[in-house]
């Protein structure tokens, strides 16, 4: 059942013309320019303070609800392709059927890493230090390079879209490229006639994927590309604010979603099961680490006050699937939240995305170390959406810290 949307606008025939240049931002629901710099107390991690306005969408964490522009994103995984969406979050709307043949047609060639970057693969894959998402932001470095990439202060915007098409269309590319090289196999180049999700697959692994692996991940990555101004997005826009270029935008970005507490989770959700292995030990297991302080990974959120939507939609794409790992996360998932709600009474701790995201994954033969850059591969659409939409304002986000070192100034004091 689609969720409810209030697309209402409130009316503002009465309200008074602005009088000073504060009034507009007011009437906006942004605060009036400060007349003085002395510095504001906000929460620390910045929780529920609003620093812009979007088009882009928005979490409802009290309702359990969010949505891509004024669309809702579970009703959109369900309905339509990644492709539809990734139009909606980068021109504004969803297309239509020739819109959409032609979206496809522009991205396609896209997809093909870059002649210049090939050679480079190799070093970057096997390095033993390197993870997926540190040989990302190396690539994606690199194919900036090639390709020329300007600051976003020195383009139009039909440019800066240029350069997020193809920062979007390459990303699934270079993963599934620098996973096949690291593993001693060579890439597998995209196919024309596969859409983005089965294109992911098939360049893993090397076969055309089962239709129905293929469609989970599909609506697992929809459901993915974004989530209001969680770490990544706005390390993206901050960055955006200063006008340098997409993909070092893009680079931070993935410098975020790489922390274990964003985007690091699906496998470590995953790890606990296996750790927990049979529904009769998830009391003991739950209860050593909630005494010890431990985070228990796949549940709990910074926003969602209820069920986290995502999990819902997940929960069922791995209920259709089936299969032995999914009778133990359902009846693990039912004992956590029971313990969770006896030991941490009043927190409303819920499972979230991650629990049955590396479920699905897992289904769908995804290895547990490409959970986070699948992650990433549906993630970078939502980033430069907001980078773009960033690049149109010409105001820096720079805040300020309160010192709480020693009293300044101090005699510095002779060497010797």
């Amino acid at each position: 059942m689609p969720h409810p949307v209030n697309t209402s606008a409130p009316d503002r025939s009465a309200e008074p013309a602005p009088t000073d240049p504060g009034s507009a931002e007011r009437n906006r629901g942004v605060p009036a320019p400060r007349r003085d710099d002395r510095p504001i107390d906000v929460p620390r991690g910045l929780s529920g303070v609003v620093v812009t306005e979007t088009e882009i969408g928005d979490v409802r964490g009290r309702e359990g609800f969010y949505h891509y522009r004024q669309y809702s994103a579970i009703d959109l995984a369900e309905r339509r392709s990644i492709e539809d969406v990734w139009h909606l979050m980068i021109d504004g709307e969803l297309p239509d059927a020739a819109r959409g043949r032609a979206f496809a047609a522009e991205i396609a060639p896209l997809r093909r890493i870059p002649d210049a970057l090939r050679p480079m693969l190799t070093s970057i894959a096997r390095d033993a230090r390197s993870r997926p998402l540190d040989g990302l932001r190396t690539a994606l470095s690199l194919a900036g390079s090639a390709r020329g990439v300007r600051p976003l202060m020195d383009l139009d915007p039909a440019a800066r879209r240029a350069d997020a098409l193809y920062a979007c269309a390459l990303t699934p590319t270079l993963l599934t490229a620098l996973h096949r090289v690291r593993a001693g196999l060579a890439p597998v180049e995209p196919r024309d006639d596969l859409g983005y999700a089965a294109n992911y697959l098939y360049m893993l692994t090397g076969s055309e994927p089962d239709p129905a692996h293929a469609r989970a991940i599909e609506q697992y990555l929809i459901s993915t590309i974004d989530h209001g101004f969680n770490a990544s997005t706005f390390t993206a826009r901050v960055i955006a604010s200063t006008g340098a270029d997409l993909i070092a935008c893009l680079c931070g970005a993935v410098g975020a979603l790489s922390g274990p507490l964003h985007g690091g989770a699906p496998s470590r959700a995953l790890d606990s099961l296996d750790a927990i292995g049979a529904p009769d030990r998830v009391d003991g297991w739950i209860r050593d680490r909630v005494l010890a302080g431990e985070r228990i990974m796949g549940f709990g959120h910074p926003v969602y006050r209820t069920e986290d939507p995502r999990s819902r939609m997940l929960r069922g794409l791995a209920e259709s699937l089936g299969g032995d790992l999914v009778d133990l996360a359902t009846r693990v998932e039912r004992r956590v939240l029971e313990l969770l709600a006896e030991l941490k009474p009043g927190r409303e701790l819920h499972t979230n995305v991650e629990f049955y995201a590396g479920v699905v994954m897992e289904l769908c033969g995804l290895p547990r170390d490409m959970f986070t850059p699948t992650f990433a591969s549906s993630r970078v659409i939502g980033w430069c959406a907001n980078i773009l939409e960033q690049a149109a304002d010409s105001k820096i986000i720079r805040p300020s810290a309160r010192y709480v070192g020693p009293p300044p100034p101090q005699p510095v004091p002779d060497v010797g």
